[in-house]
This record gives C-alpha cells, sequence and structure tokens, in this order.
C-alpha cells in the first residue's frame, strides 16, 4: 500500500483554505443579498435561544419506543439476512413509508444517490412494486454492475451539475429522489438545486444523513423553509397572499433527525387567504390586521 507523505503544514494550509473559501462565499453573499443577509443576523438571537431551549429540554430520560405499525420497509429491512448489503438508521423507515406510501403499486420513477452495496435497490423495487424503475447514481464505476430491466445506473460525482444535466436530458421527470450519497453539504445542495425542479407534482426529495446541530445542508433547507412563510399581501377585504414561484411548488418542508423531506404539489396549490366567517367580531382585529401586514 502507497501511504501518501504529508508536509507537515498541509493540515494548516488546507484548514486556512477552506477558511479562505468560507470568507469568500460570505463576503460573496452580502454584496449579492444584503437584505437576506441582514434578516439572518437579525435571527441569531433567536436561532441561540432555541439552542438554549433544546439543551434545557424537560423531557423523557430515555427514549419511547413508537406506535407498532405495519410497515413493509421496516418488515423486509428487518428480515433481510443474505444478499446485496443495506445500510440504514432505523428510524428512517417510518420517515420513509409516512411519505412515500402513495406510490405503492403505481408507477414510480425513483433516483437513489448512493448505491454502494445495491441491497436497497431491490428493496425499493420490493415497496413499490411492478410499476417502480430505479435509477441509481454513484461515483464508482463498480455500481454499474446492478442494473438490470428495472434498475438503471448512472456513474458521476453528484456534486457535478454536468452529470444531473445528462440525467435530466435521458430520464426526465422522476418522482422521487432519495439522496443517499456523499452526505457533504455542497453534494446535497447541488444535488437537490438540480433535482428538485426535476419532479413531477406530487413528488418527494428525502435528503439523508444530515449530521450535525449546524450543518450546511440543513442551514440551506432552512432557508427554504423561510420560504415557505413569504408573504406579499393583497390590498382588499380578504385577508390574502400572492403566492411565490416557490410555495406554487412545494406543498412541505419536513425536518428529522438527520434527514429532511419536502413534498411538491400534488396539483394546483390552494391559495393563501384567510376568510372571515361569522358576524361578531372584537373591534382590534382591523389594528391586529394592520400590524401583521407592515410587519
Amino acid at each position: 500500500m502507497n501511504v501518501p507523505v504529508l508536509r507537515p503544514h498541509a493540515t494548516v494550509e488546507s484548514g486556512m483554505k477552506r477558511y479562505l473559501d468560507h470568507f469568500r462565499r460570505l463576503l460573496t453573499s452580502i454584496a449579492k443579498h444584503p437584505y437576506v443577509f441582514s434578516q439572518s443576523l437579525k435571527g441569531a438571537p433567536s436561532v441561540c435561544d432555541a439552542y438554549e431551549f433544546s439543551h434545557s429540554f424537560q423531557g423523557p430520560s430515555t427514549a419511547r419506543e413508537g406506535a407498532s405499525t405495519d410497515n413493509p420497509l421496516r418488515e423486509y429491512f428487518e428480515s433481510y439476512r443474505e444478499g446485496p448489503g443495506i445500510w440504514k438508521w432505523e428510524h428512517y423507515f417510518d420517515i420513509y413509508h409516512r411519505h412515500l406510501s402513495k406510490f405503492v403499486g403505481t408507477k414510480v420513477d425513483v433516483v437513489e444517490i448512493g448505491i454502494y452495496s445495491g441491497g436497497s435497490l431491490g428493496m425499493w423495487r420490493t415497496y413499490f412494486g411492478n410499476g417502480c424503475h430505479v435509477y441509481g447514481v454513484d461515483i464508482e464505476p463498480a455500481c454499474k454492475a446492478y442494473e438490470s430491466t428495472d434498475v438503471s445506473v448512472f456513474i458521476g460525482d453528484q456534486a457535478d451539475r454536468g452529470l444531473w444535466k445528462e440525467f435530466k436530458n435521458k430520464v426526465g421527470k422522476v418522482d422521487i429522489v432519495i439522496d443517499d450519497g456523499g452526505h457533504t453539504p455542497e453534494q446535497q445542495q447541488v444535488t437537490l438545486q438540480e433535482m428538485l425542479p426535476a419532479l413531477r407534482d406530487g413528488g418527494v426529495y428525502i435528503c439523508e444523513d444530515i449530521h450535525g446541530a449546524f450543518n450546511r445542508f440543513s442551514r440551506f433547507a432552512t432557508g427554504l423553509a423561510n420560504e415557505l412563510n413569504a408573504t406579499h399581501f393583497r390590498s382588499g377585504e380578504l385577508l390574502e397572499s400572492t403566492r411565490t414561484a416557490f410555495q406554487n411548488a412545494i406543498h412541505s418542508i419536513h425536518f428529522y433527525p438527520y434527514m429532511v423531506v419536502i413534498e411538491k404539489h400534488a396539483g394546483n396549490a390552494p391559495r393563501l387567504a384567510a376568510p372571515k366567517h361569522g358576524t361578531e367580531w372584537q373591534p382590534f382585529f382591523d389594528d391586529r390586521r394592520a400590524r401583521v401586514e407592515s410587519s
């Protein structure tokens, strides 16, 4: 085995390069989006408050088992003993089933980034049924061996936008994306930016293995969640906000331990409106509405 010889100051150089890259991105962000940056700074105390609250949270001393429910994915995993390996956090299976069960028994196109030993390819085919086609993506050329009639394999780095351009040109729209690939924030962000728009209506995007309380991809996803709350109030008697293009496309964003799930609207997004029903109203309502609209 050839062991690389590192210069004594190589680690210092690497750390300095990362620091300068972060600093460059910081300056670029300030110049490009000064308002967003200022809002982020204003929100820093709330992040600190959340940190303090979560670390002082009084809950059960031990984790409680969830209610026992039928979950074909969990049953498949727990009974799987031989064959190509499957490596998943146990709590993922309930999340999968919650968001993906609507596709069972349908014609569904699934993208899984990170093939590894190939065991999950068969798991998805068994779960969704004969109408499922899995598109595996991996940086390791040896994973081409997992191709079959119902599995197509693309080789490349998920951080390479050229890979996704080629993929979308050949495959087109898909229903599900599961990112279990390289796990770096940069790879995860590029993949989401390229593939979230490629989901069909009603599609589900899952990013796994988001580790660390201040993970950069988690911050990116939190920024997307902020945009779900964007408000552009219309004038008139009805309290109503004009939807952004993002709100028109995205139904919801869900955060779980080590995982983010994004769901697209299955059809036309409902209006963002708060109609009044009833005949008796407190007089302070109009003042409160004025404060909301000006915030």
